[in-house]
C-alpha cells in the first residue's frame, strides 16, 4: 500500500429522525471523494437536508457490492477516499458492506467508521429484557432447511435474541418462533423507531401473534426475543438413553441428536458425536 492510499469510511445514518445525523458524519460525507450507497437518491435528499455538496454517488446495494468492489478498490489505490453508507443505520448489519470491508482491509487499505444509529441496539435497550448479553440474528432465511435449522438453534439460545423482520412476513415469524420456542416466552416488538408512528409492545409469544392478528402490521419490525432459561448440564448417560429412545421412535440418529440437543439444551455436535461413537460400539 503506497503513502497515498485512500481510505474507506463507513458511516452511520439515521434510521428515521434526520435529528440522529451526527455532526461527525456529516462532516465525513463532505471530505470524501465518492459516497457508495444503497440509494443514490435517498442518500442524495440527506446530503441536501445536511447541507453537503453531493459528491459522486455511486451504487453499491446488495446486488451490485461484489462487481463494486474492484471499483472502490482502484479509488482508494489512487488515493481517493470512499464513504459507505445504507440506506438507515449501519453498514454492514443487515445490509451491504461486509465484503467490501473484508476486501478493503486484505488489500491493506485503512478503514474509518463513524458510528450512529443502530435499530437493533435502539430495540435491545429499549425492550425491558436482559441486555447484558445478547445476539442478532438479522433476518431469518426465508424458508427450507436454513430456517428450521436456524430456529432449533435459538430455542436454547440463552442470550436475549435480536431479530429484524419486514411488515408482510412479521405474523409467519411470529408464528414459528411461538412453535420453536415456545408460546410463553417474552417478546418486545419495536416498530418504526425513531419515525413519526414509533410504536413499542411487550408481551408473549403467543399473544404477539394475537396482537399482529388483530392489528394490521406497518412499518420495519424489530423483533427482542428473551433467551431460553439455563438448563442443567445433562450427563453422558442422560444424552444416550434420550437419543435411544428417540432412534427407537423411528427416528433417523441426525434427527434424533437435534431432538435431544434442542431438550437437554446441550450443543447439537457433542450428541451427536456421541450417538455415532455409540453406534460404532453397538
Amino acid at each position: 500500500m503506497s503513502s497515498t492510499s485512500g481510505r474507506l469510511v463507513l458511516v452511520g445514518t439515521p434510521i428515521g429522525n434526520l435529528g440522529d445525523l451526527a455532526p461527525r458524519a456529516v462532516a465525513a460525507l463532505a471530505a470524501v471523494d465518492v459516497v457508495a450507497c444503497e440509494d443514490t437518491r435517498r442518500t442524495g435528499r440527506l446530503l441536501q437536508h445536511a447541507g453537503v455538496v453531493a459528491p459522486r454517488l455511486l451504487r453499491l446495494d446488495e446486488h451490485t457490492e461484489v462487481d463494486r468492489i474492484g471499483e472502490i478498490l482502484g479509488l482508494l489505490a489512487d488515493g481517493r477516499s470512499v464513504a459507505l453508507c445504507s440506506d438507515a443505520g449501519m453498514p454492514g448489519v443487515s445490509d451491504p458492506g461486509e465484503r467490501l470491508v473484508r476486501a478493503v482491509t486484505a488489500a491493506g487499505h485503512p478503514v474509518e467508521v463513524v458510528p450512529g444509529p443502530s435499530a437493533s441496539l435502539t430495540a435491545l435497550v429499549g425492550s425491558g429484557l436482559p441486555t447484558g448479553r445478547f445476539c442478532f440474528e438479522g433476518f431469518l432465511p426465508r424458508r427450507g432447511g436454513a430456517r428450521t435449522a436456524r430456529l432449533a438453534a435459538l430455542a436454547a439460545e440463552e442470550r436475549t435474541v435480536v431479530l429484524f423482520e419486514a411488515p408482510h412476513r412479521v405474523a409467519r415469524t411470529l408464528g414459528d418462533l411461538v412453535v420453536a420456542l415456545g408460546a410463553e416466552r417474552e417478546v418486545t416488538i419495536a416498530r418504526e423507531l425513531t419515525k413519526l408512528h414509533e410504536e413499542w409492545w411487550r408481551g408473549s409469544l403467543e399473544e404477539a401473534v394475537e396482537r399482529v392478528a388483530a392489528v394490521e402490521p406497518r412499518g420495519e419490525h424489530v423483533l427482542v426475543v428473551a433467551g431460553a432459561e439455563p438448563s442443567p448440564d445433562a450427563g453422558g448417560d442422560e444424552i444416550d438413553e434420550a437419543v435411544r429412545a428417540e432412534i427407537a421412535s423411528g427416528r433417523s440418529l441426525r434427527d434424533a441428536a437435534a431432538v435431544v440437543a434442542r431438550r437437554l439444551g446441550v450443543p447439537r455436535r457433542t450428541v451427536y458425536e456421541r450417538a455415532l461413537r455409540a453406534d460404532d460400539d453397538a
